[in-house]
């Protein structure tokens, strides 16, 4: 079995209102990696104005700002400026977003067994939890 150094990466776009995100995102962005369930590669904030222009700030720009200036990141560098490029787009104008680069602590180990049983991911899609819930309840409800 290989011995990976990081697991599947994810990046996750989280739009919130304002610059900042409030203490209530902080907070579940530190739960989450406290806990283990994802390491954080990478976090940048980037800000879409009424006119469209993008801005960019780093964590360590801002870290200290928001509450997470204890936030040690593994692997700056792994979303590119294309990849910052086609996700403002989803961002609307007057809003921001914390685009999270994390790595799936949770699926190192199933991707080093994969690779050494000569298997390969195909494909791997993500239904948002609004989604599947709303979906459930409807068939609950049936």
């Amino acid at each position: 079995m290989p011995d990976f150094t990081y697991g599947p990466v994810e990046l996750l776009l989280v739009g919130f209102e304002g610059e900042r995100p409030g203490p209530e995102i902080v907070d579940a962005f530190r739960d989450v990696v406290d806990a283990g369930t994802v390491r954080l590669l990478d976090l940048l904030f980037v800000t879409r104005s009424l006119d469209g222009d993008v801005t960019l700030l780093e964590l360590e720009d801002a870290g200290d700002a928001i509450g997470l200036e204890e936030f040690a990141l593994e692997a700056t560098g792994l979303a590119s400026a294309e990849d910052i490029e086609e996700l403002a787009v989803q961002i609307p104008p007057g809003s921001s977003a914390a685009l999270l680069v994390i790595e799936l602590t949770w699926a190192k180990k199933l991707a080093g067994k994969l690779a050494g049983g000569g298997g390969v991911v195909i494909s791997s899609e993500r239904i948002p939890a609004p989604v599947v819930n709303e979906v459930l309840a409807a068939i609950a409800a049936e």
